[in-house]
């Protein structure tokens, strides 16, 4: 099968190239994959990677949709099904899984990070990581659901659920993490306020009668408070790290919170102990989902309460050049790779 591997690091190690087909084992899946999107870990993995348990050569890729080519028996599962696959591999078994929270299983693992990934035309996955589509479903949309939507999902209704009311500021909103969680804010009934720069960008938002503060000729902090009466906002959205982690902190009201997945522009920022404190302020890490909430973020995508943006589309050799558009500036929303 033709495959994205990642044979060494940096852009030159990345190539489409012939792999084996997946072996499939008892009680799994092999799925034709369909549609994958890019992510900002398969950036961290061609040019880092550490700290992620893997072995190279790897098939790179996350999270993605496809068809049932060969399914067990006993399951609801047939060959030509469409499914939407959930990231992790996860055992079932560990206290973590039987409480539901499959994203913390001691012995997860993350396709395109510790095992072969989506980006291939085949993947072998166990049936309980795939969630069935309904027929007519949009293809390209559900492919980009995956790792994005699945993790701002968990930041806007998991870790300090937001309600109708509440003031949600999200950094940088451009990004697909950033955009999904500023959608599913507004579906939960806040008030939302972005960041982000570049007269296309503005416009977007603006358009879309969303709240949005120019970071580039603006002191965020300032504005969200001028914004607000002087009170602050209940929630901050940052997946960027220390560009944005103080203004983030000094953007929150008395007894607001910080959620983060991600440290683009790093992972060691000033911490503002005294800030934490005095303000009792909450800091909290997130990374993607549980099943449950997987199949809610699919049930409420299917029931039409969000379209994902979707930026630009790639075909599978044209990883390299998806992987450079994820760091332009002007690009927004979600980077999506064809493969059949």
């Amino acid at each position: 099968m033709k495959a994205v591997v990642l044979e060494e690091r940096a852009s030159h190690g990345v190539s489409l190239r012939d792999m084996p087909d997946p072996v499939i084992p008892d009680g799994w899946t092999k799925v034709r994959m369909l549609a994958a999107s890019i992510n900002r870990v398969d950036l961290y993995m061609r040019d880092s990677g550490v700290g992620i348990t893997h072995e190279l050569p790897l098939i790179m890729g996350v999270d993605g949709v496809g068809e049932i080519a060969e399914a067990p028996q006993g399951t609801d599962l047939t060959p030509g099904d469409h499914v939407i696959l959930y990231p992790y591999e996860f055992c079932g078994t560990c206290r973590h899984c039987l409480a539901g929270d499959q994203p913390l299983c001691r012995f997860a693992r993350i396709l395109g990070e510790h095992r072969h990934g989506t980006f291939a035309e085949y993947v072998a996955m166990p049936v309980r990581s795939l969630v069935k589509l309904k027929t007519g479903s949009r293809l390209d949309q559900a492919a980009v659901l995956g790792v994005a939507y699945l993790t701002a999902w968990r930041m806007i209704f998991g870790k300090v659920p937001v309600s109708p009311g509440r003031i949600v500021l999200i950094q940088g909103a451009g990004g697909g993490v950033s955009y999904a969680a500023m959608q599913l804010a507004r579906i939960a009934g806040a008030r939302v306020i972005v960041t982000t720069t570049g007269e296309k960008k503005l416009a977007h938002f603006h358009a879309l009668g969303t709240e949005v503060i120019d970071y580039r000729n603006n002191d965020v902090p300032k504005a969200v408070f001028s914004l607000t009466e002087g009170e602050g906002v209940d929630l901050v959205v940052d997946n960027i790290g220390e560009q944005t982690w103080g203004a983030s902190l000094r953007s929150l009201a008395r007894g607001g919170s910080l959620v983060t997945c991600g440290a683009t522009t790093g992972a060691h920022p000033s911490a503002e102990i005294q800030r934490l404190f005095v303000r009792q302020l909450s800091v909290h890490g997130s990374t993607m989902g549980n099943m449950e909430e997987f199949r809610q973020l699919v049930s409420t995508w299917q029931a039409g309460g969000f379209v994902p943006l979707i930026d630009s589309i790639f075909s599978l050799g044209e990883v390299p050049a998806a992987l450079a558009r994820l760091n332009d500036p002007s690009r927004m929303g979600k980077i999506l790779i064809r493969i059949a």
